[in-house]
């Protein structure tokens, strides 16, 4: 996620093309191809041999971090149309403007090893059957009832609760960044772990200077 970019906030009806864009561009890999879960409970993904220029390491973390990247558009689209501070305005649309290609990205490399593409179509207003008990066993992943308790607070209660929450998220994407550096050998996914670690620690450090005023 790229912290420096000062992209206006999106508006409404931006954010809903953003949104179009991303489902038209995972839903044509997708196919016919199934759900991926994620976590430690999900069926391992398929074995890519040691020596190609990309690995086992690399398969796992793009095909997990495209839904938690896609649950962090979704706590965005959850804040449409609140009272927010602009801070948490630019914050927000940073995130979007960032995520948005990087699962673009991830969903092309998924589909140039031949292996199956979360579908992310059930997040938020994408619509579709997205099976949110999955999110549960990721990293650093919002539960579906930590997202309705989010849904149902509203004014500062709603963003402070958003701040610690995407914290959270934050945290959960830099281990798994951190496994992919320890682990993986495709150049690209090695430098987006990278860039993901670095953007988002600094993203942390920012909201946490926002809660503490």
């Amino acid at each position: 996620m790229r912290h420096t970019r000062t992209t206006p906030h999106p508006t409404r009806t931006t954010r809903g093309t953003l949104r179009t864009r991303l489902a038209a561009a995972v839903l044509a890999l997708l196919g016919s191809t199934a759900l991926v879960a994620c976590g430690d409970d999900s069926e391992p993904v398929a074995a890519v041999p040691d020596g190609a220029d990309h690995n086992s390491a690399d398969v796992r973390f793009a095909t997990e971090m495209i839904p938690h990247h896609a649950q962090a558009l979704h706590m965005v689209d959850m804040a449409e149309g609140r009272d927010l501070t602009p801070e948490a305005e630019q914050l927000m649309s940073d995130i979007e403007a960032a995520q948005t290609p990087e699962i673009e990205q991830m969903s092309r490399w998924l589909e140039e090893w031949d292996q199956p593409v979360p579908d992310t179509s059930g997040m938020g207003p994408m619509g579709g059957d997205m099976d949110m008990d999955h999110m549960g066993d990721m990293v650093g992943a919002m539960s579906e009832e930590a997202l309705a308790e989010l849904e149902g607070a509203e004014g500062t209660v709603f963003e402070r609760m958003w701040l610690q929450m995407m914290i959270e998220h934050h945290e959960g994407a830099i281990e798994m960044a951190e496994v992919e550096l320890d682990e993986g050998e495709h150049a690209g996914t090695l430098d987006l772990a990278e860039s993901i670690i670095e953007s988002q620690r600094a993203e942390i450090e920012l909201m946490e200077s926002m809660l503490e005023r």
